[in-house]
């Protein structure tokens, strides 16, 4: 981010590919977000932890940006049974560090840290676990929530739960979220034991995760985009769950200890074109090869496990300054023939992903703009620019949309209005909520604006 003359700040979500200025303000109490927020200008306001949504969803052009990062306590925490209630502002990172040597960790984490609890719960973020555990927001029981009219609100699935369930997945659009309480994942270790094998092709792969993805808390699977012929989609399947005492090395000293450290960082500058379909199909090759064709309790860290892009400081600048575009849909189960549609289309497109991960989902949440749904989802990274990515990315929201799916907004940067209703059908309702909340439109974002929210 950076400020222009006027003394606003030019935000961008974490793909870097549509800037906008806004006024950046920095409430540090409850009270400072009241009165921001009461005194909105003709632009409105929206909430912003760490940018790691990665479109527009936290940028607001013209108007006003309450960067609540500086909001984080942890207002208190039950030990015994492994509840927390903490600012909206705390960060994953930052919690695990204080919660991972107690013996607990987050019900939910996506593939990165640094995520702030209010933009998980703007998001209804789910991770390698919501075949198990669903998303985040099923494990929140209560939330204080500041409202356009001026009130702090408590909202839960049993207290004024259209509210609540507007606010999950609600992309910050229904008020501010100020603190949130939600139970944890009791753990004995740090670790992760978890089984890796390779699949030769996609439909080995999803067979392999019908089967048995059930008997694991955690299942996802890197595929290689690039592969074609009687190598589309070939994978590397990890699965797992939190390793118990005895199952560590012997000599272990601390089995809770839990300090991840960045490791490298990636240049602040980078040439354009350097993630091309040269260097990712490399990549992808060496990827593939070095992961075993089956390997049985392995033991990793859960910064190994659940984020290892954490280790490279500021990776989204390794795409250039053009940035890259997030992508990910979920189709229904029975709808395989759309993730094979999608991934023959990007293959036959040379469409270069480093990163294209497949998970199953469990069952919805009641949230109606929750992303969620059960079925397959594949997530993409893809270096921005050109029509034929736009034709390309155009062409699977169809595909996705007629297969009964949709698009995850807190990745999104680019798709059609007019599709929206068809990917969530229950749009409209989450609409009157917001309607109800929020007549005036005070919260506001570019993601709403630009989908008609």
């Amino acid at each position: 981010m950076s400020a222009d003359r006027a003394g606003r700040t030019l935000l961008t979500g974490w793909g870097r590919t549509a800037p906008s200025a806004a006024t950046l303000l920095h409430p540090r109490r409850d009270d400072d977000v009241a009165r921001l927020v009461e005194h909105a200008g003709d632009r409105g306001t929206i909430a912003r932890g760490l940018g790691r949504s990665y479109g527009d969803a936290a940028q607001n052009a013209g108007g006003e940006v309450l960067d609540l990062t500086g909001m984080r306590r942890i207002r208190d925490l039950d030990v015994e049974r492994g509840v927390v209630t903490v600012d909206a502002g705390m960060s994953l990172d930052e919690l695990m560090r204080r919660l991972v040597p107690l013996g607990w960790f987050v019900p939910v984490t996506p593939g990165t840290r640094f995520v702030t609890v209010g933009g998980a719960i703007a998001a209804d973020i789910h991770g390698k676990n919501h075949h198990y555990e669903g998303s985040f927001c099923q494990h929140v029981t209560s939330m204080t929530l500041q409202t356009a009219a001026g009130e702090r609100i408590v909202i839960g699935p049993e207290h004024q739960p259209e509210t609540f369930w507007a606010t999950a997945g609600g992309m910050g659009l229904t008020g501010v979220v100020l603190d949130a309480t939600f139970s944890l994942i009791p753990v004995e270790t740090s670790s992760i034991r978890v089984d890796t094998e390779r699949a030769n092709d996609l439909d080995d792969l999803m067979a392999r995760m019908d089967a048995h993805d059930d008997e694991y808390r955690y299942s996802v699977a890197w595929i290689d985009c690039l592969a074609r012929g009687k190598s589309l989609g070939r994978a590397v399947l990890t699965r797992g769950d939190h390793a118990k005492r005895d199952e560590l090395p012997a000599g272990t000293e601390d089995p809770l200890e839990f300090d991840p450290r960045i490791r490298l960082a990636a240049p602040p500058w980078v040439p354009r074109g350097l993630a091309n379909r040269f260097t990712i199909g490399l990549f992808n090759e060496m990827w593939f090869r070095k992961a075993p064709a089956e390997e049985r309790g392995g033991i990793e860290t859960l910064t190994n496990f659940f984020h290892p892009l954490d280790f490279v400081a500021g990776w989204n600048r390794m795409y250039g300054s053009t940035g890259f575009v997030q992508y990910q849909f979920v189709v229904p189960f029975g709808r395989e023939d759309a993730v094979r549609a999608a991934v023959e289309r990007l293959s036959g497109a040379g469409a270069a992903s480093f990163l294209a991960v497949l998970k199953r989902f469990g069952p919805s949440d009641p949230a109606p703009l929750s992303f969620p749904a059960p079925g397959w989802t594949l997530a993409l990274d893809l270096p921005a620019g050109g029509a034929r990515l736009a034709e390309l990315l155009d062409g699977l929201d169809e595909l996705v949309a007629d297969a009964g799916g949709r698009i995850y907004l807190a990745k999104d940067s680019r798709v059609r209005p007019e599709l929206l209703g068809r990917m969530y059908p229950r749009l409209d309702e989450w609409r009157e909520a917001r309607a109800k909340l929020d007549p005036n439109r005070v919260f506001q974002s570019d993601l709403a604006r630009r989908l008609s929210l």
